[in-house]
């Protein structure tokens, strides 16, 4: 799908972003997508960076696919046993419902102001952020993860949506502004071969554009280690194998806690 250009829905300020988006923050976090695999991974590191104390569920959040169930998640306080007991849904899964329904198991009608989601608006092809303090997270999510080909499109507000990622895995440039920006990113390691090292390049290249648009600012990018992309390999289906993303999750803790400390630890800019 051919995307152009991006436009913000949910409670907005005038100039058309939403409020939570448009408010200075001295933290924000992106959640990138990834499958099964990337709820693992973006728990697991969140799991990690809370436990040195970073204000990870205090934060504004940005998900995409994947990441917009860690960001949900993390706003309302669960954590991954939160996903364990759900069936990774089989793929393709063209059945209406198959991702609202495990997401309604999750997270009910809860909805969060800390939270929101990229998704791609079929009928426009245009991306758009959705404000979880408007709609329930779990038709955020259900929308933020359609893969077309994979998922069907899901309603919110009137409108169809698929998978953000089908405009970035990450969607960096749309991060509520905040003196440090931390973005979690499962597709960007050393996996899926071609595909992993096109998400990185993609992804380096919204960096560089952030870092440019906002010098004084900080942003560190979180990517899998060698020893995570061993589990997931390259078959780029394995990020929907829900063995391998449990596997994936403890590892995920540990770096999340190396990270931790080393931000804790980084003289201030």
């Amino acid at each position: 799908m051919a995307v152009h250009e991006h436009s913000h829905q949910g409670a907005v300020d005038l100039d058309g972003r939403p409020r939570l988006l448009a408010a200075h923050h001295p933290l924000a976090m992106v959640y990138g997508g990834g499958g099964v695999f990337g709820i693992a991974y973006g728990a697991g590191v969140a799991h990690g960076l809370a436990e040195t104390g970073i204000d990870v569920a205090g934060a504004p959040a940005l998900g995409t696919s994947a990441g917009s169930w860690v960001a949900s998640a993390t706003a309302l306080g669960l954590g991954y046993e939160a996903f364990e007991g759900l069936d990774s849904p089989r793929v393709p899964n063209p059945r209406p419902g198959a991702l609202i329904k495990p997401a309604r198991a999750v997270f009910g009608d809860a909805r969060h102001p800390l939270v929101a989601v990229s998704a791609v608006c079929v009928r426009t092809r245009r991306r758009h952020i959705l404000d979880g303090g408007r709609y329930d997270l779990a038709d955020l999510v259900a929308a933020s993860s359609a893969v077309p080909g994979l998922f069907p499109p899901h309603r919110v507000d009137g409108r169809l949506y698929v998978d953000g990622g089908m405009w970035s895995a990450t969607s960096v440039d749309a991060a509520a502004e905040a003196d440090e920006v931390i973005v979690v990113a499962p597709l960007a390691g050393p996996m899926l071969g071609a595909m992993g090292r096109t998400a990185g390049f993609f992804l380096e290249r919204e960096l560089r554009a952030w870092r440019n648009r906002y010098p004084d600012k900080t942003i560190t990018m979180i990517r899998p280690n060698r020893a995570i992309a061993a589990i997931i390999g390259r078959r780029p289906l394995s990020v929907f194998d829900a063995d391998r993303a449990r596997r994936v999750y403890p590892l995920a803790v540990e770096q999340g806690l190396r990270w931790g400390e080393k931000l804790q630890t980084r003289p201030a800019a």
